[in-house]
């Protein structure tokens, strides 16, 4: 069997490590920046901590802050015009998933303009071209964009998230300053790093794991389960810095053997719902893994220890059992809403939400075999 696995092509770690952007930009080449962020951050004066670095080198850039939480299409759109009218040769991405998803297909419709309608890129789009340079610095410790060949962009007209896979989207460089993390309120350290923990655990036990994407997996959810509640409730810098670290790790495992129905499932709450996707993702886990846990126990067992949990001598439902515990424990500990119900999910759209579900890029990699009435009692186990 042969096993591929793609990452960046440069990616940077530390405190200050933002320093770097200016010099990456003058190696390479590059003249016409355009900045991709959101509101949010633009008015809470995060991104300048980027733009200060840019400005004290004499690099000048144009700014676009139009990504919202689960970008859509017309969020892809505007700031793909804004590149275009500026002819820009490089993106330079400031945010956490939502904006970096939308960075990364600004950049693959800027080479590839046959795409520049934006949903014929769901799925695994054919591109042909390698996207227009992308230098992310994520501002939260979760989705890892900044180093999957995926990203999801909401179709509205279609109440659908699209899951594009394209190896042509991965950034050329990757910047984790932890600097850029440390402001983040607590709902959204908490929600993003529960995301992070549904990466290290859904890739662990997907079909296509293998024994290097493993490494990662274990190593990350050990990191996030030891360093989660003290980065976002105490705001801990060492913390925040290992849960940086962390969420790359796991972006690493994932990106390359994939997800499970956990994202399936998030993804139609957010089509439908606009749900945060760590929130979703951190409802939905523990009903998950208890689901899957009837076919890949041993798996559990070896969670089990990572997270630091008495495996020894223990039935295979006992395993199960005692992870999903400690997921649930770990998420009560972060004031995460426990019920889809509590994030004004209604109740008679479940069949409408598991038949998009089914039918999700991520449901194919799931280790246990589902159906629609799965998923749909599943839902209601969470609801």
């Amino acid at each position: 069997m042969v096993n591929r696995i793609i990452l960046n092509e440069t990616s940077y770690f530390g405190r200050g490590s933002r320093q770097k952007l200016a010099s990456e930009i003058k190696s390479r080449g590059f003249h016409r920046i355009l900045l991709v962020t959101d509101k949010t951050l633009y008015e809470s004066k995060l991104v300048n901590k980027v733009t200060r670095v840019l400005e004290h080198n004499t690099i000048g850039y144009y700014m676009f802050d139009g990504v919202k939480p689960n970008p859509t299409v017309k969020n892809v759109q505007d700031g793909l015009l804004m590149a275009n009218i500026n002819n820009v040769d490089c993106i330079v991405a400031v945010g956490g998933g939502s904006v970096i998803d939308t960075a990364k297909a600004i950049s693959i419709i800027m080479t590839n303009p046959e795409f520049n309608d934006v949903v014929s890129l769901d799925g695994v789009a054919d591109t042909k071209n390698k996207g227009l340079p992308l230098i992310a610095l994520p501002t939260t410790s979760g989705t890892a964009a900044e180093v999957t060949i995926n990203y999801v962009i909401t179709d509205e007209a279609r109440t659908k998230k699209m899951v594009c896979v394209d190896t042509h989207d991965i950034p050329v460089v990757a910047i984790i300053d932890p600097d850029l993390m440390d402001e983040m309120p607590q709902k959204l350290a908490a929600s993003t790093g529960m995301d992070a923990l549904t990466h290290a655990m859904e890739g662990y036990i997907t079909k296509a794991a293998w024994f290097i994407p493993d490494m990662f997996h274990i190593n990350a959810m050990a990191l996030i389960y030891k360093n989660l509640e003290k980065a976002a409730n105490e705001k801990d810098k060492v913390a925040i810095e290992k849960m940086a670290y962390a969420q790359y790790i796991a972006g690493m495992g994932f990106s390359n053997v994939g997800l499970g129905i956990v994202h399936s499932m998030a993804h139609s709450l957010g089509a439908y719902f606009d749900t945060p996707h760590g929130i979703a993702n951190a409802i939905l886990l523990p009903y998950v893994m208890k689901f899957n846990g009837k076919v890949c126990p041993q798996l559990f067992r070896n969670m089990g220890f990572a997270l630091g949990i008495d495996m020894t001598d223990t039935t295979d439902e006992v395993a199960v059992e005692k992870v999903v515990e400690a997921i649930q424990t770990l998420s009560k500990k972060l004031n995460i809403p426990q019920t889809l119900k509590e994030v004004g999910i209604t109740e008679e759209m479940i069949p409408t939400l598991a038949k998009q579900a089914i039918n999700d890029a991520c449901t194919p990699g799931n280790p246990r075999e589902v159906t629609v009435d799965d998923i749909i009692k599943i839902y209601k186990e969470a609801y």
